[in-house]
C-alpha cells in the first residue's frame, strides 16, 4: 500500500486552457501573450500614454519623490518665527505639510535651549566659585526662563502679523489660533508667570543685581520685536540677542546662585554664550530675505547677501573657539572648559560647511538655524560641565594654565 503523501505529491490532471475560456477570450489572451500583441493592444486602447501607464504597473514599488519642500516640513523641527523657504513670506509648499507639523513647529521646542544654557553655565559658573548649588532655585528659574521665552516667540508672532510679514505663514501662532488677540493673551499671561517666578527666584538669593539683570535682559527682548521699538526691523537684533542671553542673563542667574563678586569666569563665559545664542538668530534670516525686503525690514542678510552672511557665520565660528582657548591661557575660564568644548569642533565645522554650500538654497539654508541650535546646547552644557569637573577637582593643570 503506498504512503498516503504519495496520493498528496501525485499530479492530478488539469483541465485545458480553451476549456476555461471562452472563444473570445481566448482570442484575446493568445493576443495580449505575444510581445506584438500587447503593444499593438494597448496602443489602440489608450495610445501612446497607455505605455508609459503599464510601465508604471509593472513597477508598484516606484513612488514619486517629495519635493525638497516638503522634506523640509516633514523634518518635524520647529520654526523660530520664520517661514519655511520658497516664496517670498511664505511657504514653499504648504500642500505637503500637515497640521500636527505647523503645531510642532509654531511650538519651537528647540529654541528653548535659549532658556536652558544660560541658566546652567551661570549656575555652574557659581558653583565652581562657592561650591554651593539650590536645585529648588534652578528649578524655579527654569521654569520662568521657559514662560519668558514663550512670551518672546508668541508676541513675535503677534507684532509679525501686525506689519504683514506673517502673512502667508501657516506655521504662526495667530494663522493657526486664527485670533491675534488670543496670542497676544497668551503671551502677557506667560510674562507675566515668568516675571513672576524669577523676582521669587531672585528674592530668595537676596542679589538684587541678578533681578536688574534679568530685567535688563527682558526689555532687550521688548524693544527688538515690540513697537513702537522693532529694533529688529534695523538689523540690531544680534547685539540685543548677545547682550541678553549672553552678560545680562548668564551673569544673572550666576548672582541667583548665591555668588557675591563679579569674576571674570562668569563673564568670559557669558560672552560664550552670547555668541552662540546670535549665531542662532543670524542665521534664521537666510532664507527671509525676499519677504524682510518686502515688509521693510533690514536685517543683517539684506543689507549683506548671503555669500558675505556666510563669510560671517564661518568667522563667528573661529571667534568662538579662538575665545575659548584665550580665555581658557588667560585663566578666565578652567582647562577642563576648553579639553571639552572641544568634542563641539565637528558640529562647529559642519554649521560652517553647511552655510558655506547651502547659502544660495532657500530650501536647504533653512536648516543651518537648527545646526546652531545643536552646537549653542551642545558647547553650552560642555562648558558648564567644564566648570563643574573644575570644582571638583578634576581640573587638569599646566604650567601657568590653571584656572584660579
Amino acid at each position: 500500500m503506498a504512503p498516503p503523501w504519495v496520493a498528496i505529491a501525485a499530479p492530478t490532471a488539469t483541465p485545458p486552457l480553451s476549456s476555461l475560456l471562452s472563444s473570445a477570450s481566448l482570442s484575446r489572451f493568445r493576443t495580449l501573450s505575444s510581445p506584438s500583441g500587447w503593444w499593438l493592444h494597448s496602443w489602440k486602447r489608450a495610445g501612446s500614454g497607455a505605455v508609459a501607464s503599464s510601465r508604471r504597473r509593472l513597477l508598484p514599488g516606484r513612488r514619486r519623490p517629495p519635493p525638497p519642500e516638503a522634506e523640509a516640513a516633514d523634518a518635524g523641527l520647529p520654526d523660530d518665527g520664520v517661514t519655511a523657504p520658497g516664496a517670498a513670506g511664505g511657504e514653499g509648499s504648504e500642500e505637503f505639510v500637515s497640521r500636527a507639523t505647523l503645531v510642532w513647529r509654531a511650538a519651537k521646542l528647540p529654541i528653548y535651549t535659549v532658556a536652558l544654557v544660560p541658566l546652567t553655565v551661570g549656575s555652574s559658573a557659581a558653583y565652581l566659585k562657592t561650591g554651593f548649588f539650590s536645585a529648588s532655585r534652578y528649578l524655579v528659574l527654569l521654569s520662568a526662563s521657559i514662560l519668558v521665552i514663550t512670551w518672546l516667540n508668541l508676541s513675535n508672532d503677534v507684532y509679525d502679523s501686525d506689519t504683514g510679514a506673517d502673512r502667508n505663514k501657516k506655521e504662526s501662532v495667530v494663522n493657526i489660533v486664527g485670533s491675534r488677540s488670543i496670542a497676544h493673551f497668551a503671551a502677557n499671561i506667560a510674562l507675566a508667570l515668568g516675571s513672576v517666578g524669577l523676582i521669587w527666584a531672585c528674592a530668595e538669593s537676596g542679589d538684587i543685581r541678578s533681578t536688574l539683570l534679568l530685567a535688563l535682559a527682558i526689555i532687550c527682548g521688548y524693544v527688538y520685536q515690540c513697537p513702537p521699538f522693532r529694533l529688529g526691523y534695523h538689523g540690531l537684533g544680534e547685539p540685543l540677542c548677545f547682550a541678553a542671553f549672553g552678560p545680562f542673563a548668564t551673569t544673572a542667574f550666576y548672582f541667583s546662585q548665591g555668588s557675591e563678586s563679579l569674576s571674570w569666569t562668569v563673564l568670559s563665559a557669558s560672552v560664550l554664550v552670547g555668541l552662540t545664542t546670535s549665531l542662532i538668530l543670524f542665521c534664521s534670516h537666510f532664507h527671509q530675505i525676499e519677504g524682510d525686503q518686502a515688509i521693510g525690514k533690514m536685517s543683517p542678510l539684506v543689507r549683506i547677501g548671503t555669500e558675505k552672511a556666510s563669510e560671517v557665520v564661518k568667522a563667528a565660528i573661529l571667534i568662538l573657539y579662538a575665545l575659548l582657548f584665550s580665555f581658557c591661557i588667560a585663566k578666565a575660564l578652567p582647562v577642563t572648559c576648553a579639553f571639552i568644548c572641544s568634542l563641539t569642533l565637528p558640529i562647529g565645522k559642519l554649521v560652517a560647511d553647511y552655510v558655506e554650500k547651502n547659502h544660495k538654497d532657500n530650501v536647504k539654508i533653512f536648516m543651518a538655524k537648527y545646526y546652531c541650535v545643536r552646537l549653542h546646547s551642545l558647547f553650552g552644557i560642555f562648558l558648564a560641565v567644564g566648570l563643574v569637573l573644575a570644582r571638583t577637582g578634576l581640573n587638569i593643570r599646566f604650567p601657568g594654565l590653571s584656572a584660579t
